[in-house]
């Protein structure tokens, strides 16, 4: 009997390690707020909403003047909406809304996340534009980088968009862990996919891959295939500089290619 017992027990042991495995490499969330848009010159709304499973998540409405659209971003899967400065002031500076928000756990979203609450925050966040009169639905673009990439192919395949943008996305979190970890069992670890590579064929907007050929942490290749399984219309922009920084670094070349996809697609 005693042996039953510890077998229970390395058994439990080993699934609970596995599980902890798996959402300590997945996700980096912090919660202090470091920064808002005001303290890069940016008008702002500070803005709480439920998911439908009743989580209450925070995101900042970021507006521009005569705005050509709306920019729903999902972010990466380290700090919070806080540590986005840059992007929001790029993408505003191109003439677009903002509305960026915080997945539960992070930032001043409760919760703790999980590959399906990703998906739910996303769908939220999504379900709060559309409830707000001066956001031009016929003109939302859904928008993600790094794992926020594989959030937003997910959502865009199950709502309405004008187009789609996903840069330095993964193929699936099983397949960065074999390059990382060749020598561990994936399949078995792993209960959170973000399956990129087979929902971006379910995509039927206008779609913009965007990777660096000197991204350190997701490979090009990884880009390459998303592009590949994606259907028309599409494009790729192939960038330079690191996974994180090399919007920032080729800020002019990184802006120009998403206002020239935007505008080829009527926006």
């Amino acid at each position: 009997m005693g042996y039953v017992f510890l077998l229970i027990a390395v058994i439990l042991f080993l699934f609970l390690y596995a599980r902890w495995f798996e959402r300590s490499n997945i996700f980096f969330p912090t919660k202090g707020m470091e920064e808002t848009p005001s303290s890069i010159g940016l008008g702002y709304e500070d803005i709480y909403f439920d998911t439908a499973d009743g989580k209450r998540l925070n995101g900042w409405f970021i507006p521009a003047d005569n705005a050509r659209g709306t920019v729903l971003f999902c972010h990466g899967n380290a700090g919070n909406i806080s540590h986005r400065m840059d992007m929001i002031r790029m993408i505003n500076g191109l003439k677009l809304n903002v509305f960026i928000f915080d997945y539960r756990g992070y930032g001043k979203s409760i919760g703790f996340p999980t590959e399906k609450g990703t998906y739910i925050d996303a769908k939220a966040a999504y379900d709060y534009l559309l409830s707000r009169t001066d956001v031009d639905k016929e003109r939302m673009i859904i928008f993600g980088k790094s794992l926020g990439g594989a959030i937003a192919i997910d959502l865009a395949t199950k709502v309405n968009a004008a187009a789609v943008i996903s840069d330095s996305a993964f193929t699936s979190t099983i397949n960065v862990g074999k390059e990382i970890y060749p020598f561990l069992p994936m399949e078995l670890l792993l209960t959170m996919k973000y399956d990129s590579l087979s929902k971006v064929k379910g995509i039927s907007e206008p779609i913009l891959i965007i990777h660096s050929s000197e991204d350190e942490i997701i490979p090009f290749d990884h880009g390459q295939q998303i592009f590949e399984a994606s259907g028309e219309p599409k494009e790729f922009f192939r960038m330079q500089g690191g996974h994180n920084e090399g919007f920032i670094d080729y800020e002019k070349e990184y802006t120009e290619a998403i206002d020239y996809f935007l505008k080829k697609h009527g926006i």
